[in-house]
């Protein structure tokens, strides 16, 4: 990857993952907010937010965080599974989307009890899990941004072969 197009890469990957971290910040007050204060109409509109805050934010770039994650490791001489750090990111960026692309289903029921529509809508409100999820989802996103500023070393069997390779094959 040419240098210019490189950082590129790597500042469209910063971008979306520090967002997605900081929109997992602000989803987490919302949920706080929700299940601590004593005005309905407040929780409601938390409830609400919540879900529209998962669909067009946090998806979003958490899609983003994973493409141009991606795009960085495989157009890098850092490359995709040659360091252990680079999979374990690749691994929590995976399991993260996908966790938060199953948990969308329970923001919506959310949103719909918070919005009346749902059936039994005041057993359900106020609930937990919003703030179960995003603090777990916050946690994971900052070992994420650890691995990424510390790089652990450990280079994987593969990445070992191609690096003796390379030292090898005359060039």
């Amino acid at each position: 990857m040419a240098p210019k197009l490189r950082k590129a890469a790597l500042t469209a990957h910063i971008g979306c993952s520090v967002g997605w971290l900081g929109a997992v910040a602000g989803f987490l007050a919302l949920a706080i907010a929700a299940v601590t204060t004593g005005d309905r109409q407040v929780a409601q509109a938390a409830y609400i937010a919540m879900e529209l805050m998962g669909w067009s934010i946090l998806v979003p770039l958490s899609v983003a965080t994973l493409t141009t994650g991606l795009i960085q490791s495989l157009g890098t001489a850092w490359g995709l599974i040659r360091h252990y750090w680079i999979l374990m990111k690749l691994l929590i960026t995976v399991l993260a989307t996908a966790v938060l692309m199953m948990y969308m289903q329970t923001l919506r029921h959310l949103a719909d009890a918070a919005m009346g529509t749902a059936p039994a809508a005041g057993e359900i409100l106020p609930s937990f899990s919003p703030v179960l999820h995003a603090g777990a989802a916050l946690l994971v996103l900052v070992v994420a941004l650890v691995l990424s500023v510390f790089k652990p070393r450990g280079i994987t069997g593969w990445g070992l072969s191609r690096k003796q390779e390379a030292t090898e094959s005359p060039s």
